[in-house]
């Protein structure tokens, strides 16, 4: 496995394996790798003959107010993983090397992006997009891969590459959960004690949602009443409790076919999200 910072000697390493009719997968992440980072790695080393995994803590996906400075980074810790899963390369570059400054490029993704997270997080997706935009260009991998949890940002990539004509398929992985039903995320260990009990009650509402529905229950609204019963006990803010169609995020009259539903919420200054998706007949 190699450690690689720069982009010109990134793409040296991999137009080798393209020269030979290589496949490869990328997996784009902001390291501090957990078990969910991980799942997502073993699709690409199944499915590629060469796997990347790039990780850069991107600065303009975050607010003026939120985690940027203090958001968990172990490159060493990472490499080990990473190792251990046969990646073949990590491309960790820094800041002036993925944005010139003064930087005024970017790419937006109009309207899917101005719901659930995106309303929460104004300029958040633009950030996503571009950094992604850029790391898809300069990996120029035949797949990619994401993971459900950030279903919202799974959906806003797929229609920036549809639209951009990015040649790269773009691969949705399940939500990796710790045993008591809590999904993995790096900002899990931001959590006391205390605050990870309450934070189970994230996935407590979804589980609701969904017996709620497999019991007959067809009207969202009253879903998302039960939902917020649960949550309105354990965090001191919800952004958003959301049952929409997955693919453009429209709503809902009656609940019938393919239905995402999705949580956001804080403890403290903690944001958490959820999600599942459903198919109902």
């Amino acid at each position: 496995m190699k450690v690689i910072k720069s982009i010109s000697k990134l793409r040296k390493e991999l137009q080798k394996g393209r020269d030979k009719k290589e496949t490869i997968g990328f997996v784009p992440t902001m390291g501090y790798f957990h078990k969910g980072h991980l799942s997502l790695i073993r699709c690409a080393r199944r499915e590629n003959d060469i796997v990347v995994v790039s990780i850069f803590v991107n600065p303009i996906q975050f607010g003026p107010h939120e985690d940027y400075k203090r958001y968990p980074r172990n490159l060493r810790r990472d490499a080990l993983l990473a190792r251990e899963e046969k990646v073949d390369y990590i491309f960790c570059p820094n800041v002036n090397t993925m944005y010139q400054s003064p930087h005024h490029t970017f790419v937006n993704v109009e309207k899917i992006t101005d719901i659930l997270c995106g309303l929460c997080r104004p300029g958040h997706f633009k950030g996503v997009t571009t950094v992604v935009s850029k790391l898809l260009h300069i990996v120029q991998p035949d797949n990619a891969y994401f993971g459900q949890k950030d279903y919202q940002q799974f959906v806003v990539i797929k229609k920036m590459v549809e639209e951009l004509n990015i040649p790269v398929k773009i691969k949705l992985c399940s939500i990796v959960r710790e045993h008591d039903g809590l999904a993995m995320s790096s900002r899990n260990v931001y959590l006391k004690p205390k605050e990870r009990i309450r934070a189970l009650a994230l996935y407590a509402s979804l589980c609701r949602a969904r017996h709620l529905i497999k019991h007959g229950e067809r009207n969202p609204q009253k879903v998302i009443t039960e939902m917020k019963k649960i949550l309105e006990k354990n965090f001191n803010k919800i952004d958003y409790i959301a049952i929409l169609n997955p693919d453009g995020f429209d709503s809902i009259k009656r609940l019938r076919g393919k239905i995402f539903i999705g949580v956001a919420v804080y403890i403290g200054k903690i944001r958490l999200i959820d999600n599942i998706i459903l198919k109902v007949k």
